[in-house]
């Protein structure tokens, strides 16, 4: 199920300075049109930009973008965020404008669900690919790409192009790319016991001494 959050902008006042701006509570921010839809550049209050971001992802979520100054309103997914390296400094964010009919290409987590059988019969499960990227309708952009692991035993090798997908969606990556591998796990030999490591020390000074006599 898509999850889809609302977000009020207004458009940026010709010759503003992002950092007056952001001085005044407002953050930058850019829609950028999708076949043909003029790109604009806004502004947003700062908690506003909090509150989105707080219950959207990038590339993953669909926002309801309102311009109350244009007119304009329709759908959009965040695809990037600026902001400050260390600090909770929020600095620009971009829109990418979206119509309910085109295919959109996103990046979604991919969790893995259960124990696996090689996992409870001692191997080790490797999950290489934890974020997958995706072609499908924005109003078909699952939240995560479940993967149930309960019965794949030793030795399994799961790559891209076995994963069941919801309907609709489909793999943007190479689809020979390994998601995750089941392997044997390691075993330790017991450390030697005190006694035996002595009793070896000794046969083998014996021995070397034994050598000289001759």
């Amino acid at each position: 199920m898509t999850t889809t959050v609302k977000f009020e902008c207004q458009t940026r006042p010709e010759g503003s300075k992002p950092r007056a701006l952001r001085r005044d509570g407002l953050i930058p921010a850019a829609l950028y049109g999708h076949k043909g839809a003029e790109s604009m550049s806004l502004v947003a209050k700062a908690k506003d930009v909090e509150i989105l971001l707080k219950n959207a992802s990038v590339n993953n979520t669909l926002v309801e973008v309102n311009v109350p100054e244009t007119s304009w309103k329709g759908r959009a997914l965040i695809r990037e965020v600026q902001k400050h390296p260390w600090r909770p400094d929020i600095y620009h964010v971009s829109l990418f404008a979206v119509a309910g009919q085109d295919s959109v290409e996103v990046v979604v987590p991919v969790h893995l669900e259960g124990e696996a059988e090689g996992v409870r019969e001692g191997g080790l499960l490797e999950q290489i690919i934890t974020e997958l990227t995706i072609q499908c309708p924005p109003s078909q952009i699952p939240e995560v790409i479940n993967i149930d692991v309960t019965e794949m035993p030793i030795g399994t090798t799961l790559h891209i192009s076995e994963l069941k997908l919801p309907e609709g969606v489909t793999a943007s990556d190479d689809p020979e790319r390994t998601v995750l591998t089941i392997v044997e796990g390691k075993t330790e030999e017991p450390p030697a016991e005190e006694g035996e490591a002595e009793e070896g020390i000794e046969g083998g000074v014996v021995e070397e001494l034994g050598d000289v006599s001759v």
